[in-house]
């Protein structure tokens, strides 16, 4: 009967460590990463050295080198940019369509999940969907050219509020289908971190007198409304989704403060104004003319990454990238 008991307790420790085993991450042997997926805000638009075969003239997901996912400073084998310019929040999902001929970022984050041991997703998507944030910029200016057209707060902002809270179920289905490709690929969620990041403000209403001249043609009214209710408004749309979803959230909304395109703090900008790319006027007078404008430059992406690696470290649920008294980002949390 000892030998018996014996037995019987080897075989339950020996299924206790199978069981152990099938819940453990079958990807913990392979080389770590962190990824990054999204629109131009995650891709390094604006940022320079951008991958060459997404710098045109067939594909310009403008993947930069200088992209926050590159400058966490998180220590692993390898970070990997998925982002491309112009993604709207289908391009994330399982079987929503790619971008110039690329496979949807969800399609390309199944291989890589199996090929890594994946410890972060950071996402920032959305702003190109309901609300359609380059559409209002370009009113925008639009609206500084012509001193007849109505501001763009006048224009655009009454349906502004609307278009965030229509965008967040795109978003939040993002999220799950990227859950789904993760779960699918034998990740639980304890695995990896998901964030959620939301978007910086490029311009401040404290702006240069010369700010026309600068690159930033804006009514002072519409940099307001754009800094003081149209980025808050979104940033609080993407908490919401992140709630939903049970993922984190670090939000970008006042990162840029003093340090917005054209400012007049003297602070050095981490926006990009209005850009105009000479090399593809060739091309012609399309969207990817400047397609760079109005996005972080390589600085801010070294802060907005540096910034994400702090949050990365924290336990909390939330945090915010905001300016410290040395003039750098840092993640506060609480």
């Amino acid at each position: 009967m000892c030998c018996g008991l014996l037995v019987a307790a080897a075989i339950s420790a020996a299924l206790v460590a199978a069981g152990h085993d099938a819940d453990a991450n079958p990807q913990a042997h392979l080389p770590t990463a962190i990824v990054s997926l999204g629109d131009s805000a995650m891709s390094g638009e604006g940022a320079g050295s951008y991958e060459p075969a997404t710098d045109g003239p067939h594909d310009y997901c403008h993947r930069s080198a200088e992209a926050m996912i590159h400058r966490t400073g998180i220590t692993v084998a390898k970070s990997i940019n998925l982002a491309c310019s112009g993604a709207i929040a289908a391009n994330l999902q399982i079987g929503g369509p790619g971008q110039y001929g690329e496979p949807s970022q969800a399609t390309q984050l199944a291989k890589i999940a199996r090929t890594y041991n994946v410890k972060l997703l950071a996402v920032q998507i959305g702003a190109n969907d309901n609300p359609d944030f380059g559409d209002v910029i370009r009113d925008c200016v639009l609206a500084w050219v012509d001193p007849l057209h109505k501001s763009c707060a006048q224009t655009d902002g009454p349906a502004w509020s609307r278009d965030v809270k229509a965008m967040v179920p795109k978003v939040e289905k993002s999220i799950r289908d990227l859950r789904s490709v993760m779960h699918s690929a034998g990740y639980a969620n304890k695995d990896y971190q998901f964030v959620l990041l939301s978007y910086a403000s490029p311009v401040t209403e404290s702006m240069k007198v010369t700010h026309p001249f600068d690159g930033c043609p804006l009514r002072t009214t519409d940099a307001k409304w754009g800094r003081t209710v149209a980025v808050p408004q979104l940033s609080a749309a993407e908490a919401k989704a992140a709630a939903d979803t049970g993922v984190r959230f670090l939000s970008l909304a006042q990162a840029t403060a003093g340090h917005e395109a054209c400012n007049d703090t003297g602070a050095p900008a981490w926006e990009n104004g209005l850009t105009v790319e000479m090399a593809d006027v060739p091309n012609g007078l399309d969207d990817h003319l400047a397609q760079q404008s109005f996005h972080p430059d390589a600085q801010g992406h070294r802060e907005f990454g540096r910034c994400l690696g702090q949050f990365y470290a924290k336990s909390a649920r939330t945090g915010a990238c905001q300016v410290g008294r040395g003039g750098t980002l840092y993640a506060a949390t609480g």
